[in-house]
This record gives structure tokens, sequence and C-alpha cells, in this order.
């Protein structure tokens, strides 16, 4: 049951959102999610990494679908039914092993099919059939051994297509892709081909641009046709076969076109090498001869170099000495590889013949000193000295580089930097000097470079940084002194940044001290844009600074303070001061507990505020004051603060948030107040929360499903936490009908109840009235009894008088006289002992437990009386309750039995009680007082059964 229940939600899901999908839309179901602006009609779902084994239920208008990473054997007739607006699908890193026929042909707008890691061995006819606009097809890592004749007739509009590693061994199985007419990149690399024959794949001209054989065990390579007339990229890396391989190419000129060679690690000798590079001559751009380590790297470039060839790549080849006429082959490169190799020295001569040198990267070397290498490259532009040993760098290293933009210095062993090393790099405008040995930078730029736009000095141990050190480099941009050490930071330090927009001072030393001993720490940059400060010392114990340290940065956009070393403690009311501009905010991982109203009072632009990962458990850690200055917030992170309620968002009045995430926190509901105030909200996260999975939640789980305008992300990953039977449920999967209530059926219940409740009533009413009334007086009887049970309560009174008015002459007369004159018994009487302004019930009850007996004088008048009645009940269940002679009876009329048979059961009390009758006028009453203080002198645990009727 519960398993068709879920289906019929998936259903009923589905319809909702194939049905209408607004402009301003997003979703969640199953466990995907929508990865689109929500202006966008036509979503990106994503469902990666969900362990799906049949494609799960999708939005009728998805443009982009990713369902890589999954468990799907195969895809059948139906998957994509009604997905025709479908652009990309990405089904790839899964275990399909076969496409039913027919299953893509309402793919009609696909452009872009991923069906890479999978298990196809073979292409069928009907298998692409549909895909009539298909652009780029991907079906590389498969294990494709045959491909049918007719696969590729329908894409005639194919222009990518990747075979990579899979199993072809005939060039001629390739045949029946090249009916996509406009195929222009072909990669089939990585299969088992060992000899390549041109007229096995066809005998007329291609329209392919791009080809890749890498990884092939080529030992034939032969070209009879012109069948590549539009080839530029040719890739033959990692081909060959023991050292040899045949390279037959009929006319020179069927590679005229090829501008670009990727000859990596071939597997063959020198000279077959020689005559491949050969057919390319005078015609290549680029080539790459990387990791060619057994070839000699000086008649490869002798065989590749020509007028018009203007990169060579060389990296990974071993390379330890680099001679001085090396190159002159290659006189007009303007880009030159020589990375990662073993070069330990250079010189001058080396270079001597580039004249056109543009980019030159040295990279991953033993280089220790560039010994003015460079003079003659009056042309260089971009130089990578990274990852090297270079500890000294003097004043001519860069003599007469004047159009050097890029210089790469990282990762080197760089200590002191003269400002003599700049006086020629007069348009230099990216340095990286990162991660050296750097204590000090001193007056390093005091003479520029002028033109400097971006500064890396992150990784270094500058604990320090002093006044003015910048103020040569106005045109900085970017300022980058993340991971050293610094701790002092002097006054003015960066005065004259006026153009600087990002600086970077994360993973130091810096402290509260640092930032607020000056007035003027952060002067001088009146265009910073984003500051970075996380990862340091900071921590606030004042409620109030003396010196915001931020006041002048009137532009800053974004400030990070996040994963401060001892947590921040506490943000002061006016950190934030003077940012008027700022829009982001990141303060997670702060250890912050509490956050005071007043904290974004001058920060009204602010959109983004991260919170995440800090100790914000107390009801009031989060003011909803705290939001009122920032009504333009669109982004609110919560993560991992140990929230119990989102109920501080209720009147913050936040009613342009859209973006809300309060994952791994102890939020046990969400109400419907609080979605209510959202009313924007577009991505809504809770997962990892202690969710409740009762009535509580049902509104909010019904909306979660059905929401057409917000999306909660992973909603199947709810898991319940309450009740205990239920934890470990997914919170989705809990059934809110029996949560529902339906108004129709309460009101025919209750008017049910209503017109039953009456008629029941008037037929009690009507027939049992009388022993209703008993019932009641027995209830409040036992009341009575069990209070005086516990109080212990001893007698006031030895018997307690119940009559009617018209008999009272009687009572004063002959009654009292007797009992209380003569004989001495003390009598309760309800004209003289009850208590003023008591309610009468209260004062028979009393009076009849203050005494140890209780005398009804029975006469016509006294069955007529109600009170009379009520005195009768109560004595009556005193009698059943304690099972003694508590209840004497003294007849003043003669009364048939049957005449007492409505009264209040007096019928029973006198077939099943002795009693007393007034002697008739004339008789003597002697023995009538006589019987009566018997009566009364009698145990109340003795039974009364032995008194004779007189």
């Amino acid at each position: 049951m519960g398993k068709n229940m879920g289906t019929l939600q998936q259903i009923t899901l589905y319809i909702a959102l194939c049905g209408f999908i607004s402009p301003s839309s997003a979703f969640s179901w199953n466990n995907c999610t929508i990865r689109t602006p929500l202006k966008d009609i036509q979503p990106k779902v994503l469902c990666y990494k969900m362990g799906f084994f049949k494609i799960p239920l999708i939005p009728r208008n998805t443009r982009i679908l990713d369902v890589s990473f999954n468990a799907f054997a195969q895809i059948q007739i139906g998957d994509f039914n009604q997905l025709s607006n479908l652009q990309e699908l990405n089904i790839s890193s899964n275990k399909i092993s076969q496409i039913q026929e027919g299953a893509l042909d309402n793919l009609s707008n696909l452009s872009h099919l991923n069906l890479a890691s999978n298990r196809l061995q073979g292409i069928s006819r009907g298998m692409l059939h549909g895909l009539t606009n298909l652009l780029v097809l991907r079906l590389d890592y498969n294990y494709i051994q045959d491909i049918e004749e007719s696969a590729f007739s329908t894409l005639q509009n194919l222009k990518v297509l990747n075979l990579t590693k899979n199993h072809l061994y005939y060039i001629e199985k390739i045949k029946p892709v090249l009916a996509s007419l406009f195929l222009e990149e072909l990669y089939i690399g990585s299969n088992h081909f060992d000899a390549f024959y041109s007229y096995e794949m066809s005998t007329k001209p291609l329209a392919l641009k791009r080809l890749d054989f890498s990884n092939n065990p080529l030992a034939t390579f032969q070209l009879t046709d012109n069948v590549f007339p539009t080839l530029s990229h040719l890739d033959l890396s990692y081909c060959g076969q023991n050292g040899t391989m045949t390279w037959n190419i009929t006319d020179k000129t069927f590679f005229t076109s090829v501008k670009t060679l990727y000859f990596m690690d071939v597997h063959m000798s020198g000279q077959n090498a020689a005559n491949v590079i050969q057919s390319f001559k005078n015609f290549l751009n680029k080539i790459r001869l990387n990791a060619n380590v057994q070839l000699n790297k000086t008649n490869l470039l002798l065989n590749a170099c020509s007028s018009v060839l203007q990169v060579v790549r060389l990296s990974a080849n071993k390379i330890k000495h680099l001679t001085d006429h090396m190159f002159d082959p290659c006189s007009n490169l303007t880009e030159l590889d020589l990375g990662d190799n073993e070069i330990s020295q250079l010189s001058p001569s080396m270079f001597r013949g580039f004249t056109q040198l543009k980019r030159l990267r040295l990279q991953i070397n033993k280089l220790t000193r560039i010994t003015n290498s460079f003079q003659m490259l009056f042309t260089l532009e971009f130089i990578d000295l990274s990852r090297n040993c270079i500890n000294m760098l003097t004043c001519d290293d860069f003599a007469n580089l004047t159009q050097v933009k890029t210089l790469y210095l990282y990762s080197n062993k760089i200590s002191i930097i003269n400002s003599c090393l700049f006086k020629d790099l007069k348009s230099l405008e990216v340095l990286n000097l990162g991660t050296n040995n750097l204590l000090r930078i001193g007056d390093a730029f005091s003479n520029g470079p002028h033109s400097l736009l971006d500064l890396q000095l992150h990784f270094n141990k500058l604990s320090k940084i002093e006044k003015y050190t910048f103020r040569n480099v106005s045109q900085l941009n970017i300022l980058s002194l993340q991971d050293n050490q610094i701790s002092i930071i002097e006054d003015h330090a960066f005065e004259g940044l006026n153009n600087l927009t990002s600086l970077l001072l994360s993973s130091n030393k810096i402290s509260a001290k640092t930032l607020t001993k000056h007035y003027n720490v952060f002067s001088g940059m009146p265009n910073l844009k984003n500051l970075d400060l996380y990862v340091n010392g900071i921590s606030f114990t004042d409620d109030q600074l003396k010196y915001p340290p931020f006041k002048d940065l009137k532009q800053l956009r974004v400030l990070a303070l996040h994963s401060q070393r001892r947590g921040i403690g506490k943000i002061p009311s006016n950190l934030l001061q003077g940012l008027s501009s700022l829009e982001m905010f990141y303060a997670g991982n702060t250890n912050l507990a509490h956050l005071s109203p007043d904290t974004f009072q001058s920060s009204p632009q602010l959109w983004f505020l991260d919170l995440s990962k800090n100790a914000l458990s107390e009801d009031h850690s989060i003011p909803t004051e705290l939001f009122h200055p920032i009504s333009k917030l669109t982004t609110l992170i919560l993560s991992r603060t140990q929230l119990r309620s989102l109920n501080f968002l209720l009147n913050a009045n936040l009613s342009r948030l859209s973006t809300l995430k309060a994952r791994g926190n102890e939020i046990d509901s969400i109400n419907k107040t609080l979605i209510q105030s959202l009313p924007r909200l577009e991505v809504l996260d809770l997962e990892k929360n202690t969710f409740t999975c009762d009535c509580t939640n049902a509104f909010f789980i019904d909306w979660a499903k059905n929401s057409n305008s917000t999306q909660v992300v992973y909603l199947n990953k709810y898991m319940c936490s309450y009740p205990s039977s239920l934890r470990g449920m997914s919170l989705s999967s809990f059934n809110t009908e029996s949560c529902t209530l339906n108004i129709d059926f309460i009101c025919f219940l209750c008017s049910t109840i209503v017109v039953i409740f009456t008629l029941l009533s008037s037929f009690i009413w009507h027939f049992l009235r009388f022993q209703v009334v008993y019932a009641y007086y027995l209830f409040l009887a036992f009341l009575y009894d069990s209070k005086k049970k516990q109080n212990g309560s001893t007698f006031q009174y030895d018997a307690f008088i119940s009559y009617n008015n018209k008999d009272e002459p009687w009572v004063m007369e002959e009654l009292i006289p007797k009992l209380e004159g003569e004989q001495g018994w003390r009598l309760c009487l309800h004209h003289r002992d009850f208590e003023p302004g008591r309610p009468i019930i209260d004062n028979i009850i009393d009076g009849i437990y203050s005494s140890r007996k209780t005398i009804c004088l029975i006469t016509r008048n006294y069955l007529k009386s109600n009170w009379c009645s009520s005195e009768v009940q109560v004595a009556s269940f005193r009698l059943f309750d304690e099972q003694k002679d508590v209840l004497i009876l003294v007849f003043l009329e003669d009364i048939p039995t049957h005449q007492l048979s409505l009264y209040h059961r007096m019928r029973k009390l006198v077939k099943k009680r002795t009693y007393l009758r007034w002697p008739k006028p004339g008789e003597d009453t002697k023995v009538f007082w006589q019987k009566l203080k018997m009566a009364l002198e009698t145990k109340e645990g003795h039974k009364s059964d032995h008194m004779m009727k007189l």
C-alpha cells in the first residue's frame, strides 16, 4: 500500500509539473534538483549520483537533464516520452548495456548526448534514430566493437563524435559514422587500431577538422586519397608499435591544412618519427613533442621547424641541457614550452635566434639563477619560471624586457627582492611571487613597476606590512597576501592603492588589535570591493569599537571574516560602520553565539549573508530586528548553526529572500506562517535536520512536494527523527492525509451528535429522570464520602432529621423535646443548623455525614419534596457505601407501599429496611420513643434487621 501511495504521489506531482510551469518556477521531486535561473521556462534538471535504476519522472519542458552516475542498465521506449524540448542529455557513468531501438525517437531537439562510461557493445541501426539535430555525441569508455552500417544515417547535423577507449580493431568499423556528412571532430584514440588505410574509411573528401588517433598501436599509416582536405588538428600521440611504424603518404599536399600536430611519446624510431613530421613541414603552426624522451630533440626540431611554425611544446622530455644552436631552425617561434624538464642553467646565447618569441615556459625545472638569459628577447610578453629552485634575482635578470606583461616566479626559494629588479619591466601587469621565502617587502616596489595590475605574494613568510609599501604600484587591481605570517599592518600601509579592487589577507596572524590599533589601517583604497580576512586570529570582546576598521571602505562589496582560528567571539555593533555598499558578508565558522540587532545598520545593500557553522542555539541568538535594515537580502546561509527553529524569520520582513540554506540543524518543524512570510523563496535546503513526522509538518510536506515556486532541495533525503517508531523514515513518505480535516464531514458529524443527544436527553428525562437525579446525588455523596474518609472526621451530631417543612410542628412539639430534652441526643435540623449562604445540597451532605444516623420523617408531603428526596438519596448512598445501620425510617402517616414506587426508590428501602410507625391517635407513644431510642443507640456496625415494625 505504501509503495502504491508513493507511486501515486509521483504521478500526481508529475502531472502538476507537466501541466504548466510559470517563468518563475522551481521544483523538488524524488532526489533531483533544478539548477537554472527561475526566469528560464526550460529548466536544467540534475539527478546525478542518486542511485536510480530507471529514468525518473521529468518535467516535460526540461532543457538540460543530467542523470549520470546512477545504476541504469538499459534505456527503454517511453523513458523520455514528452521530453521533446530536451537539448542536452547526460547519461554517462551508468551500467547501460542496451538502448532499445526507438527509445530516443522523441528527442528531436537534442543537440548534446553523453553516453560515456557505460557498457554498450555496439551501435545498432535504430538506437540513435530520431536524433536529427544532434551535434555532439559521446560514446567514449564503452565496450563498442561494432557499428551497424546505417546507425548514423539520421544524424545529419552531427559535428563531434567521441569513440575513445572502446574495443574497435579495424578502421573500416568507423566508416558508418561518416554518414554524418558534417562531422568535424572525430576522437578514436585508445582503441586497438594497428593499421590505418584511408580507403577503408573513405575515398571521398571528409569534412573533418579534428582527428584523434592517440594511444593506438599503429604499425601502418597509409593515406592514398585526399580524404582530409579541411583537417586542421591531428593527434598521433602515444602511437606506434615496437618502435616501428610505416608512414606512407602518397602526396605531401594531403596535409596542407593541418596546423596543429600532437606528437607526444610516440613509440617509433627516430627515422620514422622524422618521416611523420616531414609530412607536415611548412604547414604546421603548432606542434607538441612532449614526453618524447627516447628521440633526439634537435633532429625533431630540424624536421618540424619552418617559417610558419609558431608554437613548440617540449615539456616532460627530461632535457638537461640546451645547446646554443638548438633552436636555430625555429627562429620564428612565438611560444616555446620547455617546462617539466631537468634544465639547470641558462645563457643568453641559447635564445638569441628568436626574434618574435612572446611566450617562454620554463616551469618545473632545476634553475637556481637566471643570469640575464633573456636580454635578447625583446618581444617577450610572458615568462613562466615557476616551480624551480631560484634563490636569488639580480638587477639585470630581466633587463631589456620592456614588453613583458606576465612574470611567474612562484614556488621558488626567493628571499629578497630589490627594487632595481623591475627597472626595465615597464609593461608588467601580472607578477606572481607566491610560495617563496620572502621575509619582508621593504622598498621592493619603490620604483614600480607602475603598470602592475595583479601582485601575488601569497605563501611567503611576511610578518609585517609597512607604511606606504605599495604606493608606487598605484595601478594594482588585485593584491594577494594570504598565507603569510602577517600580524602587524602599519597605519597607511595600503595608501596610494586608488585602483585596488581585491585585497586578500586570509590565513595570516591578524588580530583585532591589528585592525583597531590605528584609525587608518585600510585607508587609501577608495575603490576596494573585495576584502578577505578569513582564517586569522580576529576576536572581539567589546560591544562597540573605538576605531571601526572599515570606515573608509565605502565601495566594499564583499567582506569575508569566516573561520577565525579562536572564534570571533562577538561582532561589535559598529564593526561594519562605513560599509554602505556591502553586498556579501561571510561570518561562518567563527564560534559566534549572538548577533546584535544593530550589526547591519550601516549595510542596507546586503543581499548575501553566511552565518553557517556557528553556535546559535539560544532563542535570541539571532534577533528578528537583525534583518530589518537589510530588506534586500536574497541569500541566507544558516547551515550547522544548532538552530532549533526558524521562527525568528517570521517578522524579519525578508520579502526578497530567494535562497535559504539551513541544513544540519535541529529544526523539527516548519509551519505555514513561516513559509508565507517568505513570498519569494525559490531554493530551500533543510537536509539533515531532526524533523518530526506528525501532523505539525503536514503543511510543509504537502507544500514541499507540490510548490511550483520553491525548490526544496533533496526533499527525499529528509529523515524523520521523531517519533522513535518512525525514525529513519523519509519525511516525504509520511501520510499527511490522516491530518486532513474534512469540514463538511465534521459539520455533519456535529449536527448528528446534537440531534442524537437531544433525543436521548428527552427520552432519559421523560422515562428515567428519577434515576438520573438519584445517580447525581449518589455521585455528590460519593465525592463527599471520599473526602471525609481522607480527613478522618468525627461525628458532630447523633442524628440528622430529614423532614418536610409542613411537618415542622410535630418536630418542634414532639421530636425535639423528647430526643434532645429528655434523652439528650444532639440533632441536626436544617432550619437551625444549616450554614446560611451555602448551597443547600452542600448543607444536606455535610449534615448527613456529620451525624451518626439519619432519621427520615416520612409523610405524603415529604414524598413530594425535592429536597427531602435529595436527603433520602444521600443517606441511602451512605447506607450502601458504609454497610452500617445509619438510616432510620419513621412513618408519621399510613402510606400504601404501591404509592412509594415513584418516590426515589422508597419502596426498595422499605422492603429492605425495618422502620418505625408513629402510633395512631389514642395509642400509647412510649413504645415508639423506646424503639427510636434503641435505634439511635444501635452501633453503626450492627445490622438493624432485628427491629420490629410498630
